[in-house]
């Protein structure tokens, strides 16, 4: 089980983003996600005409290293570290390790 999962929302935590909020568009592997807004690049894109592709400078959304990002806790207002735990009828869950909540449902 992952520690942050595509969907989640988090936060900037490093780096030049820092303190910028966004949503996990994809998790690449396990040491990368992709994250909506965070971390934009200016890519120069060669147009295709039989594509429909216009040419021209486009913004593009890069990996960001998972150690950089937090998740975020709606509660705190701020990133917080996640952990695990097992409840009782043997679901394995994440839970923020400020206040103990439950991430997952």
């Amino acid at each position: 089980m992952r520690k942050i999962k595509k969907g989640d929302d988090v936060m900037v935590i490093a780096g030049k983003d820092k303190g910028k909020r966004g949503t996990v568009l994809k998790v690449l592997d396990e040491h990368y996600i992709v994250v909506e807004n965070i971390n934009i690049a200016r890519k120069h894109q060669k147009g295709n005409p039989q594509a429909g592709v216009p040419g021209g400078i486009i913004d593009k959304a890069m990996p960001i290293h998972v150690s950089n990002v937090g998740l975020y806790n709606p509660i705190k207002g701020r990133a917080d570290r996640v952990g695990f735990k097992i409840l009782a009828d043997g679901r394995k869950v994440r839970v923020f390790k400020s206040n103990g909540e439950v991430v997952d449902v």
